[in-house]
């Protein structure tokens, strides 16, 4: 898993698609606070964190450039998004292990879908 986040990486940018990761938080949530002593440290540094870098936002101020599947009720909430689009969500944080797990498993399931056609306009 970690190998084809490495590959995501390594490929030219105009070959990837823009991928980040939201994370729709509120003051005095415990489990962002959780979040922020055990995996935000380090994000940055892992191959997760480059494939999708993380964008923060409270959750009554989320950011109108991305199109989301469904609003966000719970925090923290994570938002993989693609080129302005939700392509995955983490509800809650379960803790680093399953944070991890649950986060590498989107990535790749992004990774692997094929890209949508081209918009074809009739005219």
């Amino acid at each position: 898993m970690r190998l084809l986040l490495l590959f995501l990486l390594i490929l030219p940018l105009p070959l990837r698609a823009e991928t980040l990761l939201l994370m729709a938080e509120q003051a005095g949530c415990r489990y962002c606070e959780a979040w922020d002593k055990e995996i935000a440290p380090i994000y940055p540094k892992t191959a997760e964190g480059q494939a999708a870098p993380l964008r923060r936002a409270d959750i009554r101020d989320l950011p109108q450039d991305i199109d989301l599947a469904r609003p966000v009720a719970f925090t923290p909430t994570f938002i993989l998004v693609t080129d302005g689009m939700e392509t995955g969500r983490i509800e809650g944080y379960p803790g680093q292990d399953f944070f991890w797990a649950l986060l590498a498993r989107l990535i790749e399931e992004v990774s692997a879908s094929p890209a949508p056609p081209p918009a074809q306009i009739n005219g």
